[in-house]
């Protein structure tokens, strides 16, 4: 008997053309584009393995986060193909999660052609991010990740001030706002946003590659907010170990780099800087 192949499916969503395209090196797993733009990759035999960078910086701090296996109730602004839903389903068991996905379809399609295992606790809602955020309950949350992007720009109403209080609002006292943002020198987008970030949260930790820092590229970067101090030792070990070693800039060095950063109201709001052509690659 002749296995069939894996066949790229190819479907319009609501926010453009998604299509889900066989890693021919993997047996089960999946790349997510939207109009050409990379947004997710999944194993569906494998949902510890993440392939893009800056997934895989975001899993290193839902690692880090709470003890090793403990459930956390999260929620995700952004879905794409769930990748970090399904690693956090897997790392830690018995984790209630919420994800906000603007394009109905698009969970529509992940939902059909990648379906979550059973038990994986995970509720899809079809909604506008901060919309939901804004009628959801206080204290809610131990982990938000916000992993939102119209085509490949964050939109401007979750970029403020107003967006980040509503996040601050539904984390629970000992909660963690992450969130993946790309930007490059003189990184105006990126100081402002934790400038915004600064207003609601005393601790602040970047994660980026050294090449992204030097300004020598458009790069992701990732961004990790709470009210207590992160285990930055083992944060640093996670990223300096991954096949493109990141940066962790947090303290002194953070605040220098925000130095002069003005936080962002409703009403000066843009999107993220649109990216250089061919940006972003298969991490």
């Amino acid at each position: 008997m002749t296995v069939s192949e894996p066949i790229p499916v190819t479907r319009v969503v609501d926010h453009g053309t998604a299509k889900l395209m066989p890693d021919v090196d993997r047996e089960r797993a999946w790349l997510l584009t939207v109009d050409g733009a990379p947004q997710s990759y999944v194993d569906l035999d494998e949902p510890t393995h993440l392939e893009f960078e800056y997934a895989r910086r975001l899993g290193h701090l839902l690692d880090i986060v709470a003890e090793p296996g403990r459930p956390l109730d999260a929620l995700h602004l952004g879905g794409g193909a769930l990748t970090l839903p399904r690693y956090l389903a897997a790392t830690r068991p018995g984790s209630r999660q919420h994800v906000v996905e603007a394009d109905g379809r698009l969970l529509d399609l992940v939902a059909e052609q990648l379906p979550l295992p059973t038990g994986s606790r995970v509720a899809l809602h079809a909604a506008d991010a901060r919309a939901w955020l804004e009628a959801a309950p206080d204290a809610g949350a131990d982990v938000l990740v916000a992993d939102v992007f119209g085509g490949s720009r964050v939109p401007a109403h979750l970029t403020s001030v107003v967006y980040v209080r509503e996040a601050a609002r539904v984390l629970r006292p000992g909660g963690v706002y992450l969130a993946n943002l790309a930007d490059a020198a003189p990184f105006a987008f990126l100081r402002s946003q934790l400038a915004t970030l600064a207003t609601q949260f005393e601790e602040l930790v970047l994660i980026a590659e050294p090449g992204v820092l030097r300004g020598r590229r458009f790069g992701n970067t990732v961004l990790a907010a709470a009210h207590h101090p992160l285990d930055i030792a083992a944060l640093s070990r996670r990223t300096a170990a991954d096949a493109f070693p990141a940066r962790v800039e947090h303290g002194a060095a953070l605040r220098d780099f925000i130095d002069g950063a003005r936080p962002v109201r409703d009403e000066d709001a843009v999107p993220s800087p649109e990216p250089p052509e061919g940006a972003f690659g298969i991490g």
